[in-house]
């Protein structure tokens, strides 16, 4: 066979790579052709691709020449994947064809280009949600996949024209295009000049002609509602009416929480976060939040749940930081660790355990998997050539050296890993190396060190190729988890060194070798077990029993090769049947504003200061969930907060829940308080059917572990909230005859009892909103702890509710804009305050009766304030002040400062 392909051609690119899998099937001829060849005799106009057969026949379709080479390798056909070609050429070609000449030809941008093809995108990203599969025609990939990879390459390629909302588009394709036959498909076609390279082609075409029929719109809901059977709303009105009976029993709680046989047992944990350094908001969505989430919702679900994480404290990063605060390695983390509790407590991260690694059963349970992995061959000695500072005289760890990495050029790559590419280096490889203590650039000395590695060049290699053979199919691995775990497979593994020349850390249990300990990479994943272990002496019912056991891990994407090829491959060494990783979730970096976070220049929120900020922590965490970088990098911006609090929390769901005149208002100001009788017409019917559609999409991005996905289906059950009762008028209504009052009845019960499965729906992303929520709604017990995937009448007539009153507040412009300045790089470089003063040093008498001034002074601020009826905001700063200098004059004195005071609610 012979396949004629040309540059710039878009059709060659599914064709190149269908063409990549088939690759060893049967021989094949691939040859370039230019624009204006005629490869076709009976043809009189150029065509590409072609491919002619054996037998002399051509195929010159695209979708028929990649079906080909798919019967090529054993693929089946199905009526799916006919659905989607037969869409394909109908509907997608010509939405697709016009967006690239806009963009080529025509030079447009942006949403004059996106416009014309959005439609066929939300379709596509739909499609993918609804079916709860990675690939279009089911788990695997299908020619489908291939025809309209290839198809939408040219145009997706640029993130611009990738919409951040379909996160199940961009998984997808992000998938294949990591793929190594796709991606030498688009290197042969496009030539490293992006969708440019189809120039010349896409000006031979006509112009296309506007877009007809329906308006293009990225609301799809109207749509969807149009298309529910009658079954389906037949189904959801019976499950709607039998109500609470529906719930199940709640699960008994245990203590400690251990693995029950015959339920789903689910253990999840976050990247442990190393202890000598505050987490910024990118810290806190990469890993704590994120794994908080869904284990939220595990509970929900009932499914038998156990969630851990604490603070990694060995290591060459705790000896620098100990060494610029003066204190011992041991201060350094029992500071640090009390501050991340404490921070992780104010944003309502619900650990089962919060541990540290600093513990005798992390110095146990490493030294056995070590000896495991000693007696079976797995570990090899060999000597290590090391950095050494003239300054500071002394060999420098890879933590203390930074340098440009020697892979992407970084200026600012870790002697261990590089940040950018997420390349793992030993230090003597970084160009320009220079110390991190004195900040010199180090002279490379000739001093050689006897170290022990682990060998992944042997069986461990093999065994992890079987592993992730039979673990990623079917699993939920974040694609970019697959691709960086993939990499370094196709790379080929090599033996890492595990031992470092430090005393903070776990010691190596081997003659020789009594002053080293083993480098934080081997052993700090281990501390998940060794947390657990602490959790309970039953830890072996979680850790070594995979056969029970379903474990989640959540971190940001520099740590998957620890997680997914390091510690894998040391617990298969160590044949212990130990409990590996069944989904590895990890995001992208989630940046500030234009640039990076950076406490020593002062810009960014950490973790100590968003409680500063006076923004409740349930804010905080919906918009970092609303922004979670999952297929891309994302940006936190201070404009975007303040118009996702006003918009979508105030105007969207605070609106329909308790703003007079929506849900619960309502029922307090025109019904007593008591939920009303409701009898449902057709068309409340078919709102129940979508409430229990969308109430099935938010379970099932969840269960694949598409966190931000999800919280837009609460906000879209909300949004159809507030237009049920826009178009019914309920307030208008209660005012008319009796057939009106009790339709308005009707509209305000199925409002509030929408509000209450909001209220549930929320528990993993606002916990403390939900519990107000659910507390005004007085929402029974078991409606509060289980979700369930249909829409059920958990307020019955005649329920009574509490008093409600509003969930947000507005943020104002000037608000943020203050805040924008204080985080922008104006802040003091300084050490963040410790959670417990244990040892309290007194001031002069002097300096106390200073500050007892100041507190006078103050104080008389506040109250002339107050008394004048200031603005809010003013006043705020002000007392802000105020007990800051209350705060200095009880340390001064002695005393321990006093926690704020807040207003009774009355």
């Amino acid at each position: 066979m012979r396949l004629f392909v040309s540059e710039g051609a878009p059709g060659c690119l599914p064709v190149l790579a269908a063409a990549g899998r088939a690759r060893g099937r049967a021989e094949l001829l691939i040859s370039t052709v230019g624009p204006e060849d005629c490869v076709v005799p009976f043809l009189t106009r150029p065509k590409v691709p072609v491919l002619q057969l054996d037998s002399g026949n051509y195929l010159f379709s695209t979708s028929a020449i990649c079906r080909y080479f798919f019967l090529l390798s054993g693929w089946e056909q199905d009526d799916l994947t006919n659905q989607w070609l037969e869409w394909e050429a109908t509907e997608l070609q010509p939405a697709l064809s016009a967006a690239l000449y806009y963009l080529v030809v025509q030079g447009k941008k942006g949403e004059d280009v996106l416009g014309s093809v959005r439609r066929a995108l939300t379709h596509i990203d739909h499609s993918l949600s609804r079916q709860n599969c990675p690939f279009l025609a089911g788990e695997t990939e299908s020619l489908a996949d291939i025809v309209l990879w290839g198809a939408l390459y040219p145009l997706l390629q640029d993130p611009a024209y990738l919409p951040e909302e379909l996160s199940a588009l961009h998984s997808w394709f992000q998938t294949l295009s990591t793929q190594e036959p796709c991606q030498r498909a688009a290197e042969t076609v496009l030539k490293q000049q992006g969708v440019l390279a189809l120039q010349p082609y896409l000006q031979k075409q006509p112009q296309p002609s506007p877009a007809e029929g329906r308006a293009v719109t990225n609301e799809p809901e109207e749509e969807e509602l149009a298309t529910l059977s009658e079954e389906e709303i037949a189904m959801a009105v019976t499950a709607w009416e039998k109500g609470l009976e529906s719930l199940p029993p709640l699960r008994p709680q245990q203590n400690p929480v251990l693995p029950v046989t015959g339920e789903r047992n689910v253990l999840i944990t976050s990247a442990l976060p190393y202890v000598n350094n505050v987490p910024h908001l990118g810290n806190i969505i990469g890993c704590v939040l994120s794994a908080d989430v869904f284990a939220r919702y595990s509970r929900l679900r009932q499914w038998n749940t156990l969630y851990l994480c604490g603070t990694d404290e060995y290591g060459t990063a705790t000896e620098t930081k100990a060494m610029e605060e003066g204190l011992t390695p041991q201060e350094i983390c029992d500071k640090y660790h009390i501050i991340h509790a404490d921070i992780y407590r104010w944003f309502n991260i619900s650990f089962d355990t919060f541990g540290r690694t600093t513990t005798p059963q992390q110095t146990k349970i490493t030294q056995d998997i070590f000896q495991r992995l000693l007696t079976r061959g797995f570990v090899l000695q060999d000597t290590v050539e090391q950095l050494r500072c003239e300054h500071c005289a002394r060999f420098l760890a890879d933590r203390f050296v930074e340098g440009v990495c020697p892979f992407c050029g970084y200026e600012e790559a870790r002697g261990d890993q590089c940040d950018k590419c997420g390349k793992l280096i030993n230090a003597v490889e970084l160009k320009r190396p220079q110390c991190n203590l004195c900040l010199s650039v180090c002279p490379l000395y000739l001093s050689f060190s006897l170290h022990l590695f682990l060998n992944l060049l042997s069986q461990l290699e093999k065994r992890l190729e079987e592993w992730l053979g039979r673990t990623l199919p079917g699993s939920d691995w974040t694609p970019n988890a697959r691709f960086i775990t993939r990499s370094w497979l196709r790379d080929g593994l090599k033996p890492r060194c595990i031992t470092r020349d430090l005393k903070w850390g776990t010691p190596v249990p081997l003659e020789g070798f009594e002053d080293k300990v083993f480098y934080v990479w081997f052993d700090a994943t281990i501390g998940y077990l060794s947390i657990t272990a602490n959790y309970t002496d039953q830890w072996e019912r979680w850790w070594k029993n995979p056969e029970q056991v379903d474990l989640y891990q959540f971190m940001a994407k520099d740590n998957v090769p620890f997680h997914g090829i390091v510690f894998p491959c040391s617990a298969l060494g160590a044949e212990d049947n130990y409990t590996l990783v069944s989904h590895l979730i990890a995001t992208e970096y989630l940046n500030y504003e234009d640039g990076k976070f950076s406490k020593s220049r002062g810009v960014g929120v950490f973790g100590d200061m968003a409680q500063d900020t006076g923004i409740p922590a349930d804010i905080w965490r919906f918009y970092l969930l609303y922004i979670r970088p999952e297929g891309q990098d994302s940006a936190f911006s201070w404009t975007d907060l303040l118009l996702k609090n006003n918009s979508e929390l105030l105007n969207n769901l605070g609106n329909f829940i308790n703003s007079q005149p929506r849900a619960g208002m309502f029922v307090s100001k025109f019904f007593g308080g008591y939920v009303p009788e409701m009898v449902l017409t057709p068309d409340d019917q078919r709102l129940l059917a979508h409430v229990t559609l969308e109430l099935q999409h938010y379970h099932q991005l969840l269960e694949k572990v598409r966190i931000r996905d999800a919280l837009r289906s609460i906000l879209t059950i909300s949004r159809h909230g507030n237009q049920y009762i826009q178009v019914n008028e309920p307030w208008k209504r209660i005012k008319g005859s009796e057939a009106d009052r009790q339709r308005a009845g009707t509209v305000t019960g199925l409002a509030v009892n929408i509000a209450a499965l909001l209220s549930v729906m929320l528990q993993p992303y606002m916990p403390t909103v939900s519990a107000t929520i659910q507390a005004q709604l007085q929402l029974p017990p078991p409606a509060c702890s289980i979700l369930l995937t249909n829409f059920l009448c958990t307020l019955p007539a005649g329920h009574q509710i509490g008093t409600v009153s509003p969930l947000f507040q507005k943020l104002e412009n000037d608000q943020i804009e203050s805040l924008r300045q204080r985080f922008g790089g104006g802040q003091a470089k300084t050490s963040p305050k410790p959670a417990v003063i244990e040892t309290v040093t007194t001031a002069g008498p002097q300096q106390i009766q200073a500050l007892m001034d100041e507190v006078t002074k103050q104080g008389n601020i506040v109250r002339e304030l107050k008394a004048q009826k200031a603005d809010k905001n003013h006043v705020a700063a002000e007392v802000v002040k105020l007990l800051d200098l209350k705060k200095q004059l009880a340390v001064a004195e002695g005393k321990p400062p006093e926690a704020p005071k807040g207003k009774k609610k009355k």
